[in-house]
């Protein structure tokens, strides 16, 4: 497996911190780029969103949530810093699933170069699409 394990890791490292708001809005709109979007067939009021975010150096991340699973792939990987912890590396090709409900997130990316990631949202159709917490 590629880079699986820190990337679980430092999932597991951020689920145990209390949120504290980050400077930086979750995805300012120069960031988020949405592909696509459809109602999820057989589930009335879910939905599925394709996007992609990129994150520059000194981006902050905030701790958030989705109504719905977030699945993601890192399309290019970097190092990032949660506070008070030592920088770790988000390799390229590492893949994620955050869960309904559960607080992710809560970093800043430290490079050298941006952070993207391509996330496909199965959502909550009548909910934003994510909540800080």
């Amino acid at each position: 497996m590629f880079a699986l394990r820190p990337l679980i890791a430092a999932g597991a490292a951020l689920a145990f911190l209390a949120f504290t708001p980050l400077a930086l809005a979750l995805d300012p709109p120069a960031q988020r780029v949405e592909g696509k979007r459809t109602d999820l067939t057989g589930a009335p009021g879910m939905e599925v969103i394709t996007s992609i975010t990129t994150f520059m150096p000194g981006d902050a991340i905030a701790l958030h949530i989705h109504h719905g699973v977030e699945a993601t792939y890192i399309i290019q990987g970097t190092m990032v810093q949660v506070p008070g912890k030592d920088p770790m590396m988000i390799e390229t090709g590492a893949q994620g699933l955050n869960l309904r409900d559960v607080l992710h997130g809560g970093y800043t990316v430290v490079g050298p170069g941006p952070l993207k990631i391509f996330a496909v949202h199965i959502v909550d159709k009548d909910k934003p699409l994510y909540d800080t917490k």
